[in-house]
């Protein structure tokens, strides 16, 4: 390799079927000043030592699937550039999250939460097909496309404080996305996501400490629609006061 400078990465390493916890491991490679932070990781990988466990696939910032903890903060690793750190870069897995193996993360707990704020466009009756799609104005589709941006890749919880100490918090993601779908105009669901959104563990447990939008690749800003939600949901109780719902709810 020419024009090429060498760092040293000290990686998180893991794995629980022979280790009691965490260890790190140093690797002094080659890198080129163009590099991004996964490239180094995958030259390891291939080159260097092949029992590295670390997951990744599209290299576009689109994915999501490579977040990481990069000197302490997280990041997308296949949109973070190399030349950003000194000679030496420490990579673990995100923080909150229980580790698989070296820097994957077991996600299945959140997509349980996911699931929970019901991702989809909720009616209570399907139009026929001849009437044709539900059209939306560009006003309407301006209301919740920033909190649609999301790409699930994880960088907010693990920066989040409140869901380092309750585990139990829906958390900035799901709720931006249940939140997206509250405000989408073809949708029928709020009460349903409302009513999850005032359980415990949800939205107002929320500090607004504002590191998952400090954190947030696309620009999503998470804790906004969290404090969205809270008023919409407060808002969505005391209407139920005044004009009860379908089927004494």
């Amino acid at each position: 390799m020419s024009d090429v400078q060498k760092k040293k990465f000290v990686v998180t390493r893991f794995d629980p079927d022979k280790d009691e916890v965490p260890k790190t491991q140093e690797y002094t490679i080659p890198v080129r000043p163009d590099w991004k932070v996964l490239d180094a990781l995958n030259y390891i990988k291939d080159e260097v030592d092949g029992t590295i466990s670390h997951r990744w696939s599209c290299r576009m910032a689109v994915c999501g699937s490579c977040g990481m903890l990069v000197n302490g903060e997280p990041k997308l690793t296949c949109s973070t550039p190399l030349d950003e750190y000194g000679d030496e870069v420490h990579v673990a897995p995100l923080s909150n999250f229980p580790v698989i193996r070296d820097l994957v993360v077991d996600l299945e707990g959140f997509l349980d939460k996911f699931k929970s704020v019901k991702p989809w466009i909720v009616r209570a009756k399907e139009k026929a097909v001849e009437e044709g799609p539900c059209r939306q104005t560009p006003e309407e589709l301006h209301a919740f496309k920033q909190f649609s941006m999301c790409i699930n890749c994880m960088l907010c919880y693990a920066a989040c404080p409140v869901v380092a100490n309750v585990p139990e918090f829906l958390g900035p993601a799901a709720i931006a996305l249940g939140h997206r779908y509250n405000l989408d105009s073809r949708d029928e669901g709020a009460a349903e996501r409302n009513e999850v959104f005032r359980g415990e563990g949800t939205v107002y447990e929320c500090s607004y400490a504002n590191e998952c939008s400090e954190v947030c690749p696309k620009n999503v800003d998470p804790a906004a629609a969290i404090n969205q939600a809270k008023l919409l949901a407060v808002l969505d109780w005391m209407k139920s006061f005044v004009t009860p719902r379908r089927g004494g709810e």
